[in-house]
């Protein structure tokens, strides 16, 4: 007997857990906003070299249009639109009414901005972008903003992890929650570029904190043959969050306040996720047996078992989890991700896994402007596609198997990249149904992501030692857990 047949006697999926995954899915809501805000918030409009007249050019200026100032001021590109990051030395009045910028055959001295630039605010909009002036020789620190984020999530995942395995995940749920809400709103009011990648590294490690507590609790909550549905759900509420994010984009213009828009929410969830249950498998493999038994007697309750729940006593709980007790006694390192073959398999399989979506799926989702439609209509479309397919994977998860979907929606989105290198740039519409389809897919991708680090990793590494070889007390303890244990940690 373990947790899993506990669960059995309280209600394995019930009124409670169908309100703790719901609850607990809410977060990631707002996750997604976090993870592609920059889409908005660094969104880099048309702009062009501040023009700065001289004193001589008074004369020629009369009833002179603006679209004939440009013109004598800024070089044209192969668009025939004037050039975003030069201008000419000097003021060419000899343009006017003609296209060439040649003078007695040689071509007129540009240089790149000296003086600023102007951005077209026709619509309102305020980014990073126009802001600190990111574009031309500095338009690289755009994208550091966002690998700063990226390098919190990563950090963030390794340092919250930990800390949950030994804090509980609760504890480190609601820390990142405040600390999500508090370097949110930091970060609207950054007074430069620096302080701004600073809080939005911290918000990167919050948002792995809460990601990966939130999942812990919902499986540690529910039986393995739910694990696919309810993986699922907290993929649908990152999608919801995309459509939310474009209409809260679409809405305020200012990056400032759409920065702050999306952070706050989170001091109201660290209330709410205050009532939210501790995992009872944690509380019995750090010696809270006592709290475990009011817990699982507050879920029977909840799920209409009043009775059988009035049978769970410490003594069965204890008894019932005596191997994960015994082998949670054991020190296990992130070594043990390499120390066997099956594992190091395991490890490389997961990790090649993670990578190749992560970084297909940002290089999509995060270059919205490229394609040139409406970033508010792309944003829409992109996340709304992520539904069918979420729907089609979790069915496919479920009845052909994990293996099988996962490598479809890996392959498929791979073809149709590659093909998209074949389509001509003038094909705007066949290109970007293409990255559509194939950023849906890789949404879809990611549920298996997570489904397969959950049930792959135990949170004990057990490992196969050979017949020849005499067996440790370690060894045994590993050999002897047959339930998967989740950790945030492995």
């Amino acid at each position: 007997m373990g947790f899993g047949d506990l669960l059995e006697v309280v209600g394995s999926f019930g009124r409670f857990q169908f309100t703790l995954i719901s609850v607990l899915s809410i977060p990631s809501l707002f996750l997604a906003c976090q993870n592609i805000l920059q889409n908005f918030s660094a969104a880099t409009p048309n702009h062009h070299c501040k023009i700065q007249l001289h004193e001589n050019d008074s004369l020629h200026l009369g009833n002179l249009s603006t679209q004939d100032l440009l013109r004598v001021s800024l070089p044209l590109d192969m668009k025939n639109k004037p050039e975003s990051c030069f201008k000419y030395t000097e003021t060419a009045w000899h343009l006017l009414g003609q296209n060439d910028p040649y003078v007695n055959g040689t071509e007129i001295e540009k240089e790149p901005c000296t003086d600023g630039w102007i951005y077209d605010t026709s619509i309102g909009q305020s980014t990073i972008v126009t802001e600190w002036d990111l574009v031309c020789e500095r338009r690289s620190l755009k994208q550091i903003g966002q690998s700063v984020y990226m390098g919190g999530l990563l950090l963030g995942s390794i340092v919250f992890g930990g800390l949950s395995d030994r804090f509980g995940r609760k504890a480190v749920m609601l820390g990142c929650c405040l600390q999500m809400a508090v370097t949110g709103t930091c970060a609207a009011l950054s007074p430069n570029f620096t302080a701004y990648c600073i809080l939005r590294f911290l918000l990167g490690m919050a948002g792995s904190g809460i990601t990966l507590n939130a999942a812990s609790l919902v499986v540690e909550w529910v039986p393995d043959k739910c694990r696919a549905v309810t993986g699922s759900l907290g993929g649908y509420f990152f999608t919801f969050g995309q459509l939310v994010l474009a209409g809260l984009a679409y809405a305020i213009q200012n990056w400032r306040w759409l920065q702050f828009a999306t952070t706050a929410p989170y001091f109201i969830l660290f209330v709410v996720l205050w009532w939210s249950p501790e995992s009872a498998r944690w509380l019995v493999l750090n010696n809270k047996s006592e709290v475990a038994v009011k817990q699982l007697k507050q879920v029977a309750k909840i799920n209409g078992r009043k009775e059988e729940g009035e049978k769970v006593t410490a003594e069965l709980v204890n008894s019932s989890m005596q191997r994960e007790l015994q082998a949670a006694k054991s020190r296990f390192t992130i070594a043990d991700l390499v120390k066997t073959t099956s594992v190091r398999k395991i490890s490389f399989c997961v990790s090649l896994l993670w990578f190749s979506t992560s970084f297909a799926y940002y290089a999509l989702a995060m270059d919205l402007q490229s394609f040139g439609f409406n970033i508010y209509l792309i944003q829409v479309v992109f996340g709304a596609i992520d539904i069918p397919f979420k729907i089609i994977s979790t069915a496919t998860m479920n009845f052909i198997g994990r293996r099988f979907t996962q490598s479809a929606c890996l392959i498929l989105p791979g073809l149709a990249i590659i093909s998209s290198l074949f389509v001509p740039e003038d094909q705007r519409t066949v290109r970007t149904v293409l990255a559509t389809l194939s950023k849906g897919m890789l949404a879809a991708a990611f549920t298996g992501c997570f489904l397969y680090t959950g049930e792959l990793y135990p949170t004990v590494i057990r490992s196969k030692r050979k017949k020849s070889a005499k067996p440790n007390k370690e060894e045994v303890a590993l050999e002897e857990v047959k339930e998967p244990l989740f950790t945030n940690s492995v």
